[in-house]
C-alpha cells in the first residue's frame, strides 16, 4: 500500500473529527498518543531531560507501529515535529 502525501490544504475540524469517527477505538487511542508524545518531546530540550525523551520515544515507536499497522501514513515521523527542523532544512 502506497501512502498518499499530505496536502496542503487545511480540513475543517469538522471533517477531520467525521473521518476520526471512521477510525477503530485503538487507532484513535494510538493517533492522540502520538500527538501528545510528539508535543512533549518537541518540549524537552537540554541533556537534564534525556530519560524523559527515551520514554517519550518509545510512547512514540509503540503508537506508530498500531499506525503503520492501520495506514503507513499516519505515522508521525522526525520532520511532523516541527521543533526539531533545524533552519536549513526549512
Amino acid at each position: 500500500m502506497i501512502a498518499r502525501p499530505s496536502s496542503p490544504v487545511p480540513v475543517p475540524d469538522a471533517v477531520a473529527l467525521l473521518a476520526g469517527r471512521l477510525f477503530p477505538a485503538r487507532v484513535r487511542v494510538a493517533v492522540a498518543d502520538a500527538a501528545e508524545a510528539a508535543r512533549l518531546y518537541a518540549a524537552c530540550r537540554g541533556p537534564q531531560y534525556t530519560e524523559a525523551r527515551q520514554l517519550l520515544e518509545a510512547r512514540l515507536r509503540a503508537a506508530n507501529k498500531v499506525l503503520a499497522a492501520h495506514n503507513p501514513g499516519l505515522t508521525v515521523r522526525w520532520a511532523n515535529i516541527p521543533t526539531l527542523i533545524t533552519k536549513e532544512e526549512r
